[in-house]
């Protein structure tokens, strides 16, 4: 029997970019070809994609690791390198992805919420290709002896956690008969004994009763505390975040300890409200089960009464004799398909990917400056790292390029804000600069290298720097 996992941590890298050629038209008869550097492939993305087959994140239980192909170099002739393979990662629908802080490993923010079959994310894009020699030809540099560098692929740390996506959730006490309920009422096969806490992982049955059909999940019991984590509360909770209908199941008998049903009631109401105040006000069904007791019928009615009190439909039932099931089937159908059509008219529809990707690329294109020290500033930004990682520091007409690149980018005047003065040093990722002023260029006449989709940044560079490192063709920082 294949394990329930529904929580797990993995390490993505796409894949990194090729680097572009820097390369002249060499052929007999033809004096002066020009440029015909290729582009460099761009790496592979790692992807998530919502599968409805999966139930599990088990696939990820052993194997953490996951990197995406490279892409390869660009040639001569104009040919341009080939692109890595996207690396697809199948989770179940209903998983919530998250960034890792890479050092303490806490949660940084929400990536995505994967919830329809099919909706994917890029949690680890590949590396930009460099550009050939080819897209630096301008009206005054005719014959550009560089190219860019390929782009390292970002490497990180996420969380994949797996939150039900069923349409109704049996909820209650340990013990109260919710396996023996979805067993009766669907083909699952849950174990069932007369123990507590019988059920440790979620059960997904599907219930067909009439023209209605629905699933319902079988949550493990829980207890008074579980909104502090109490009985593994936390890891049972999150299950029933996404359900649109609560089944609240309780013992009429009151167990073994002999509890009070209507104090049961009331405690795991409490618990729904105090873990997320929203459950409160979701529709609910009350269920009193094990009806076929003799000498329940005082603690049924009390029941009934409380429940119809808070404004929830109330039914006796016995999940053994089946008493009561096929009327309560019946009107969850009815409220499950209600609460869709209902909820398919509030949203939107949506592009699945293109909401996260848009996400994505705007959190790129921010960037900041932060003083780390007196007399030095570090440009903190995706695109603007990834201008400084692309470009070859050996070639002083590329040093050149990306001041002009930087000056049309604004972060001159951001460093200015910052209260950046000339001579004071700047720091991009592994590189630093002296800053010599915001207007210490003109822009020369040149177009934008045009590329292709977003790109990222490279995390887990050096950030201080010694005085060697400092470069002495540097001059003022413009991103």
């Amino acid at each position: 029997m294949a394990q329930f996992t529904d929580m797990c941590r993995i390490n993505v890298k796409g894949g990194d970019g090729g680097a572009g050629c820097m390369s002249f038209r060499r052929e007999a008869y033809v004096p002066k070809g020009g440029p015909d550097g290729g582009d460099g492939g761009r790496g592979g993305n790692v992807i998530l994609k919502a599968d409805a087959q999966l139930s599990s994140l088990i696939d990820y239980r052993f194997k953490h690791h996951f990197r995406a192909e490279r892409g390869t170099h660009g040639k001569g002739g104009r040919k341009d390198g080939k692109s890595g393979e996207d690396l697809v990662l199948r989770v179940p629908v209903g998983t919530v992805v998250r960034e890792l802080d890479p050092e303490t490993q806490e949660v940084l923010y929400e990536i995505a919420d994967l919830t329809q079959d099919g909706e994917q994310v890029v949690v680890a894009p590949g590396g930009a290709g460099g550009l050939g020699n080819t897209h630096f030809v301008t009206s005054v540099r005719r014959a550009p002896a560089f190219a860019q560098l390929g782009e390292p692929a970002d490497e990180h740390w996420i969380e994949l956690e797996m939150k039900l996506m069923a349409d109704a959730a049996l909820v209650g006490m340990p013990s109260v008969g919710k396996s023996s309920l979805i067993a009766r009422m669907s083909a699952a096969r849950p174990k069932i004994a007369d123990y507590p806490f019988t059920t440790l992982v979620p059960n997904l049955g599907v219930v067909r009763a009439g023209e209605y059909s629905y699933v319902v999940a079988d949550v493990p019991g829980l207890i008074e505390g579980a909104s502090e984590g109490k009985g593994l509360g936390h890891q049972f909770l999150r299950h029933i975040e996404r359900t649109a209908l609560i089944m609240h199941v309780v013992d009429i008998t009151g167990g073994f300890e002999g509890r009070d049903p209507v104090e049961d009631y009331h405690i795991i109401n409490d618990e729904l409200k105090r873990y997320a105040s929203e459950l409160a006000d979701r529709p609910q069904i009350v269920v009193a089960n094990k009806c076929d007791v003799s000498g329940t019928t005082e603690r049924v009615e009390e029941l009934k009464a409380a429940a119809l009190a808070d404004g929830h439909l109330f039914f006796a039932v016995s999940a053994v004799t089946g008493a009561g099931l096929k009327t309560l089937m019946m009107v969850c159908g009815e409220q499950v398909s209600q609460l869709r059509r209902e909820l398919a008219s509030a949203e939107e529809p949506r592009a699945l990917d293109a909401v996260w990707e848009r996400k994505r690329q705007v959190r790129e294109e921010r960037f900041h400056v932060v003083q780390e020290e007196p007399g030095a500033y570090r440009v903190v930004g995706k695109q603007v790292e990834r201008l400084v990682v692309q470009t070859d520091w050996e070639n002083e007409e590329a040093v050149i390029y990306l001041q002009h690149r930087f000056t049309r980018m604004g972060v001159d005047d951001a460093l200015e804000a910052a209260g950046c003065k000339p001579g004071d040093e700047v720091r991009i990722v592994g590189r630093a600069f002296e800053y010599e002023g915001a207007d210490t260029y003109e822009d020369e006449p040149e177009a934008e290298p045009e590329t292709e989709g977003p790109q990222t940044d490279i995390t887990g560079a050096d950030g201080m720097l010694d005085a060697s490192d400092v470069s002495e063709a540097s001059a003022d920082l413009q991103p």
